[in-house]
Parts: C-alpha cells; sequence; structure tokens
C-alpha cells in the first residue's frame, strides 16, 4: 500500500511518490504497513534508509532500512536478513535497536530500527572539543556494545566511525552502534539462507580492516577482527588520522592495499600526532599550540602502548576481547598499571627476520 494511488506510466517521465516501478523503488511518500517514509537519511550498497513515521500501534518516528530495487539478489538479501537478524538478538543501550521487520509488495524485505539522531562519533568529538580523557571514555561504550554483540555470537565486521554514532540522552552523549548489514555470527546462522563469501572477496572497510579480513585464505574471522577495528577507531579519535594515510591508500591498487593492511606497521600514535601537528606546534604560542604540545605528551608511553597492541597483526596478540581493551583503557584514566606494554626487542627481531629473511 503506498500514500499515492496513481499508477505508474513508464513512458511519463515523471512518476509519482508512491511509483514502486522496477528501478525506482519507494521514496518519500510511500506508505509500508503502518510506516509512512518521510525522506531518506542514508544509503549502502544493498539498502537505503527512510526517517519514517510509525502509525500504529503506536505513533513514533524510526528508521526503516529496504533492499534497493534491483538488488535483490539472493546474497545481498541474505545479508540484509542477517543484518536483521543480528540486531534482532541484541539488546543494549550503545547498539541500536530493531523494531520491527516485513516486506514490500514486491517481496523486498525490509526491516524498522530505532531512529539515531546523532552523528558520527569522529564528527562528535571534533564538534564538542572533547579532550583525551572524555574520548577515552565514550570509546569505552563503544567496546560495551561490541562486546555484548560478541556475547551474542555477532562479529560486526565493519566497525568505523559512519557506524558508530553519538546521540544525546537527557543532554548526555550516547554512542550507539549502526550498520550490522556484513555481521558474521560465530557459532549459529543468522539466517535460513546461506551466505556464501568468494576466497577472493574482501569483507570491511580497507582503512579498518584487520590483517585476516584482507589476507586471501582460510584463515577464520573471529571477534579480534573486531578489536582491531576499534584499535583503528582509537587511533583515530586520538589523532584525527587513521593509522594508514587517507589519500594513499586510495592511490594504490587492491593487492598493495592487502600488502599494506597484512604487513606494513603503522607509526604510533604519538608519532603520527607529531606528524601531522609539527607545523601547527612549530610556528605558533597560541593556547591552542599549547594543547597540541600536552597532547601529544599525553599519548606518549601507555596510550601508544594500549594502542598499538589492539593493532598487533597477529591476532594472538591483540586484547582478546573488546572488554578486555576497554578494562586497560579503564585502568589507564584511573592511574592504574595498563596491561600492554611495549614489545620486547626479541619479538621485534623474530619479525624483523620473518619478514626479510
Amino acid at each position: 500500500m503506498f500514500a499515492d494511488t496513481n499508477i505508474c506510466d513508464p513512458d511519463s517521465g515523471t512518476p509519482s511518490a508512491g511509483c514502486t516501478q522496477k528501478g525506482i523503488g519507494e521514496g518519500p511518500g510511500s506508505v509500508l504497513g503502518p510506516y509512512k517514509l518521510l525522506e531518506q537519511i542514508g544509503q549502502g550498497g544493498m539498502g537505503t534508509v527512510f526517517h519514517a513515521q510509525q502509525s500504529k500501534p503506536i505513533r513514533r518516528k524510526v528508521a526503516l532500512k529496504i533492499i534497493k530495487p534491483g538488488m535483490d539478489t539472493g546474497q545481498v538479501v541474505a545479508r540484509f536478513e542477517a543484518e536483521r537478524q543480528a540486531l534482532a538478538l541484541m539488546n543494549h543501550p550503545n547498539i541500536a535497536k530493531v523494531l520491527d521487520a516485513g516486506a514490500t509488495e514486491q517481496g523486498r524485505p525490509y526491516f524498522v530500527m530505532e531512529l539515531v539522531k546523532g552523528v558520527p562519533i569522529t564528527d562528535y568529538y571534533t564538534r564538542e572539543k572533547l579532550d583525551i580523557d572524555q574520548r577515552l571514555k565514550l570509546f569505552i561504550d563503544v567496546c560495551h556494545g561490541v562486546q555484548h554483540a560478541h556475547q551474542k555470537g555477532i562479529i560486526h565486521r565493519d566497525l568505523k566511525p559512519g557506524n558508530i554514532m553519538v546521540t544525546l540522552h537527557d543532554g548526555k552523549p550516547v554512542v550507539k552502534i549502526i550498520d550490522f548489514g556484513i555481521a558474521k555470527a560465530i557459532d549459529q546462522e543468522l539466517t535460513e539462507r546461506t551466505l556464501f563469501t568468494q576466497m577472493s572477496e574482501m569483507i570491511g572497510t580497507p582503512l579498518y580492516m584487520s590483517p585476516e579480513q584482507a589476507e586471501v585464505s582460510g584463515l577464520d574471522i573471529d571477534t579480534r577482527s573486531d578489536v582491531y577495528s576499534l584499535g583503528v577507531l582509537l587511533y583515530e579519535l586520538l589523532t584525527g588520522s587513521t593509522p594508514f594515510d587517507r589519500d594513499s591508500m586510495k592511490k594504490v591498487g587492491i593487492e598493495e592495499v592487502r600488502r599494506i593492511i597484512r604487513e606494513k606497521e603503522p607509526p604510533k600514535p604519538s608519532q603520527r600526532f607529531s606528524t601531522l601537528k609539527a607545523a601547527a606546534v612549530a610556528t605558533s604560542s597560541s593556547p591552542q599550540s599549547r594543547h597540541l604540545k600536552h597532547s601529544q605528551l599525553e599519548l606518549q608511553g601507555e596510550l601508544d602502548w594500549i594502542v598499538m597492541k589492539a593493532l598487533e597483526k597477529e591476532r594472538n596478540r591483540r586484547y582478546e576481547s573488546a572488554s578486555a581493551f576497554a578494562a586497560d583503557i579503564e585502568r589507564y584514566l584511573n592511574d592504574e598499571p595498563v596491561l600492554a606494554c611495549p614489545p620486547t626487542a626479541a619479538y621485534r627481531l623474530r619479525k624483523y627476520t620473518k619478514r626479510y629473511r
């Protein structure tokens, strides 16, 4: 059922808002069951997200995600249903809730989520000028949400700022993890459909992807892959940059991207921060410049160790869980000894020898 009952005329060139002609699909004004689509607020590779108004059994604003017309292949539908099921399994204040699900008259599935009115976590800390401790406290909440997903048997596999929103509840910032579109079940099938991933296909966003995700092999992905992505996120929250330069990664081919992720060691956060802010620090004596100097010193030592432990190429050297990652940050904030420490000289030598033998 749609808000506009006009029949689609493929030759008219002016389809109505409610027209569901193939290739056009739903838009603002369309109605799906008790939901009226108000405006498009997001779009991914397989689905479109709308701000919608629910009319019954209660009136409220929601987010409705629906597969794009022409994208309803078996594999895409399987991923979409996996995301819907993954979200339905979880109940945590830092994960967007699933409220309902259904299908269009054409059979394309949709699901209805809690409407998260917020901004990506990196945009929030920049806008609010959060200090390092405030950023770390927000990040701990992200870890708690990810840990809940892991306890429910779900690996996110695409943790990045665009999928981690910050909204305000009674004036206080609340983290909300969204978009489990490529989530993976650890020990269960998310849907009755079987989702096969080609061996040569990389799943995720390269800048935030773990080495095992970039590896073309039979190596299974476990929760420590999300721990690595959390490490990238924390690196960005502390320095304003990802471990590997965004522009440089865009200029190289996919095989070089894989190699960089698997083999290249990124600079420590304090080193990256020093490089990015060197000019500003050297040419200015303003309060902002003094703040930059202070931030660089604060990153040296324990915060460097914590981030680099999460970014270890060998996953058995990372934090064993998102909660262990959060616990070490809490130790840092409480001035307690952290578990992370720099790699020994013997370990660095073994790595060097293996790389250049």
